[in-house]
Formats: C-alpha cells, sequence, structure tokens
C-alpha cells in the first residue's frame, strides 16, 4: 500500500536539499553538534507522517500491522536504509531496518510498536482515526501508545542517513506488532526467531513520561524496570442445591471469604535501585510535605503509616512498594434459588521484577487457607527479569539530554506498574530505557490517556520527542573524531 502523499514528498526533497547545505553549520566539537538540523522542517515531516500513522487503523484485534510496516519499509528504502519485514502472521509483519556502524560497540535497538487497542467511536468528540488538531492537541488512537514513538524512531533513521553521521555502533529500528496483547506476533516471535536481527547492548522504548507543569517540564520519568503480570483465577468448589437450603459448602460464600482475604493482604514492601533512586529523586522537586514522605518510605521506621498514605492517596506510589493483587472479575451462580457447584474470581497481580511466581502462589494458597479453592495461574507471558543500571552510559546519555532540552527537569529512573515488550527485550541481557513524550500535569489525571477515549498529544509535543530520541541516539551511538 502506497501510503505516501504529495505534500509529504515534497516535504520530504526540501528537507533533504537543506541538510545537504548544512546551512547552520558546527559550533562545536560535541557529537551532539556536529550534525545540526533544521527543526522546523522536521517539525513538518514528523507530522506528515505521524497523521498518516493514525489514519491508518492498526486497532489489536486484529492488528493488519503490515499496512504500517510496509509504509514504513518503503520510506527507509527510498532514503537508501536496509529494512525487512518479518511475519508470523503475512497481516500482522514487524519491520527491521538497520544502520550500520563501524562495529567498535555492540548495536543500539530502536523499538515502538504498530498496534493499538481498540475504540468505542461513540465515546469520541472526534474521529479515532482522524489525526484531528485541535486546541493544541492532536487527536487519535495511538497519538500517545505508540505511534508517536513509531514516528520518532521513523524520523531518527532518515536524520541519521541524511546527516552522514558517522557511526560507533549499528543502531536498529524495530517496528513490531502485537504489543497490545498478542506478543505472539511481535516481539516474542522476534526474539525466538530472529534475535540476531534486534540484538544489543542498549534498548530506547515506549514507557517514560516527560512531565511539565506551567509550560515548563519539570520531570523526565526513564524507565528503567517494570512489573510482570502474573494473573491467576481463583476457584471456588461445593455442592450444588436449593437456595432455601443453607450449605456449609457454599461456592459463593467461600469465594468472598478468599477475596476478602487476599484484598486485605499486603504483600512484603520491597524498593530495588530504581525505586529508591525514584523517590529520592521526586523529593528533590517536590513540596515539603511530599518529599518528606518520599524520602521517609525509605525509612523502614516510617514506612507503614506512609505506605497507609499511599494507598489512600497516591496509589500508583502504592503499587511501586510491592507486587500487587488486585481483584477484577466475580463469575458464579445463574440463579438467585441456586446455589451453585462453582465460582470464581479473578486477579490481576503485577509481580515485582524479582518475584518468583510459584513462590508467590504458595503465599497465596497460605492466606486463603481453604481446600476448596484452587488457584489458577493464567501463565506468565511477560518474563521477569533485573532493572537496567542506572550507572550505564545510555541512562547516562539520557540524563544529558534532559539537562540539554529541559535545564529545570529532573531525571527520575522508574519502575511501570504495567507492562511492555521491553519485559522480553530486557530478559535477554540488554539494557533497556523508556522514555516518553511532554505531558501537562493537568492531563496526567484527566482523560485523552492512553487507551482512553479522545486519546491525544501535545502538537509541540511530537517534536520535542524526535529532538529527545536524536540526542540521545547521537551521544550513545555516533562516533567520537
Amino acid at each position: 500500500m502506497d501510503l505516501m502523499t504529495p505534500i509529504f514528498r515534497y516535504y520530504r526533497a526540501a528537507l533533504f536539499g537543506l541538510f545537504a547545505m548544512l546551512a547552520l553549520g558546527a559550533t562545536s566539537a560535541d557529537a551532539q553538534d556536529r550534525y545540526p538540523l533544521d527543526w522546523a522542517a522536521v517539525e513538518r515531516e514528523s507530522l506528515e507522517h505521524f497523521f498518516t500513522l493514525i489514519r491508518t487503523n492498526t486497532s489489536n484485534p486484529p492488528g493488519n500491522e503490515t499496512a504500517v510496516a510496509s509504509y514504513l519499509e518503503q520510506i527507509l528504502e527510498e532514503e537508501g536504509i536496509e529494512a525487512e519485514l518479518f511475519a508470523l502472521d503475512p497481516d500482522r509483519a514487524n519491520m527491521v531496518a538497520r544502520l550500520k556502524g563501524n562495529g567498535s560497540k555492540q548495536p543500539l535497538l530502536v523499538m515502538a510498536h504498530t498496534d493499538v487497542v481498540g475504540v468505542q467511536p461513540e465515546n469520541w468528540t472526534v474521529d479515532p482515526f482522524g489525526a484531528v488538531q485541535k486546541d493544541g492537541y492532536i487527536y487519535g488512537r495511538g497519538a500517545l501508545d505508540d505511534k508517536d514513538n513509531v514516528t520518532a524512531s521513523l524520523m531518527l533513521m532518515l536524520l541519521l542517513q541524511r546527516s552522514g553521521v558517522e557511526l560507533d555502533r549499528d543502531v536498529i529500528f524495530l517496528a513490531e506488532a502485537g504489543e497490545e496483547g498478542t506478543t505472539a506476533f511481535g516481539v516474542d516471535y522476534m526474539v525466538e526467531n530472529h534475535w540476531d536481527k534486534i540484538e544489543a547492548e542498549y534498548c530506547l522504548a515506549e514507557g517514560g513520561s516527560t512531565v511539565s507543569q506551567g509550560g515548563e517540564v519539570r520531570r523526565v520519568g526513564i524507565t528503567t524496570t517494570e512489573k510482570f503480570p502474573m494473573r491467576i483465577t481463583l476457584v471456588a468448589r461445593g455442592t450444588a442445591g436449593h437456595g432455601s437450603i443453607p450449605r456449609v459448602d457454599n461456592a459463593i460464600a467461600a469465594l468472598a471469604g478468599a477475596v476478602s482475604r487476599l484484598a486485605a493482604w499486603q504483600s512484603p514492601l520491597r524498593l530495588n535501585e530504581t525505586t529508591r533512586a525514584y523517590f529520592e529523586r521526586l523529593a528533590e522537586i517536590s513540596e515539603p510535605d511530599d518529599a518528606a514522605r518520599y524520602r521517609g518510605i525509605l525509612d523502614p521506621a516510617q514506612q507503614p503509616g506512609i505506605e497507609q498514605y499511599f494507598a489512600e492517596h497516591e496509589p500508583q506510589h502504592y503499587s511501586l512498594l510491592r507486587t500487587s493483587v488486585v481483584p477484577t472479575i466475580l463469575t458464579g451462580g445463574f440463579r438467585r434459588n441456586v446455589i451453585p457447584s462453582e465460582a470464581s474470581a479473578t486477579f490481576d497481580i503485577r509481580g515485582l521484577p524479582d518475584e518468583n511466581p510459584e513462590e508467590f502462589y504458595r503465599d497465596l494458597a497460605d492466606i486463603i487457607d481453604d481446600p476448596n479453592i484452587d488457584i489458577v495461574p493464567e501463565g506468565v507471558y511477560r518474563p521477569a527479569s533485573p532493572p537496567s543500571g542506572l550507572d550505564t552510559l545510555a541512562f547516562r546519555a539520557l540524563e544529558n539530554v534532559t539537562a540539554r532540552l529541559y535545564p529545570s527537569a529532573v531525571t527520575v529512573p522508574t519502575m511501570l506498574t504495567g507492562a511492555t515488550d521491553m519485559a522480553q527485550i530486557r530478559a535477554k541481557g540488554t539494557q533497556c530505557y523508556g522514555f516518553g513524550p511532554i505531558t501537562a500535569e493537568e492531563d496526567i489525571a484527566g482523560g485523552g490517556g492512553s487507551h482512553g477515549d479522545d486519546e491525544r498529544i501535545l502538537e509541540d509535543s511530537l517534536l520535542s520527542l524526535v529532538q529527545f530520541l536524536w540526542y540521545t541516539v547521537i551521544e550513545i551511538a555516533a562516533a567520537d573524531r
């Protein structure tokens, strides 16, 4: 499918000419300044790609990511960049592009997913696949998750190629299918069958957060680790009978008791390198009362009171402290006068990176303490893996770029309570870091976020995302002179 527009071809040709002229000239020997860019032209081209990607419906299910993968492949190959498609299902292709370095360092992988979650159009105020510009935002499914990163990664490859950047390491772009719950078609397929095509020392992907207050970026969250899903279903069994005759082995009653016990239980509090650094650095930019809590959570003597405060007022922070156990679905019975023989409850459990699922399930059984209730694990489809380091070339580069672009901001390492496809890459030994576009603090708690109705991104944020990735990759991968 040829998704390129005439206006895009015009901007691309004009941009190439501007790069060739290098009108701005280098001002220092620093690698980040050796390759100056016309950012106004970059923004125009980025928006053209972004609009095209949002207008291409890759809702998962069914996905149809091949439409985007082919679009990316075509653009890259027309610029002389090696690109290839890999697919378990021909409609759900992954695209891999590579720019060769001199081989003195191991490759860098830049990863973004091309599928999006589905929509309920009736709940949107605009066309979910219209890429509508309104009130300083761009609306569309995938605007934040994850076609902004697809666009930034595409622009990175084009700019590296056009600018003739000398690389110490290969730079690989993986546009992957199936991140939204069908990883067998995407990252799992690539890791299990084509690892040699994407193997890297470092990986940059989605998952971070760049938060502004009053128009100024105050903190840049870089994801260095994430929880992993280890969901279960509790199945309670008893004797079926007439609702007029009570039974001591009532499955509904047994299930209710088990759910109540697990919901009231607190799994052990554990901090890791990432979460310790997160609270320490967050305290630096917080109001005094908040800062005292963020510092205090590192002190075992203060933890009980502070974690209770988090549970009531800052549940996101409460979740960072432990493996979370949350009941989400209850099923049981079919008539009001029939005691069912079976009832079930689904729990969404998100494990800390060092959690052992089998041991944890045994702990849950001890808490439930009922032989008539079985714990049925769903199966771990994203592997647990150790956090990526804070003392690496890649993390230091991310800190340096934060200081360059946002002088008033603090770089904060974060642990995702959700999950991304970095889990599979990190489990192979690659150091992975997540970054993200600028989001106004007032938008974080409101609508319009990832997976929400009226998903949207700040208009100016797309260019800043491209810039952030560009400068980071230049620092990690560009050869010294």
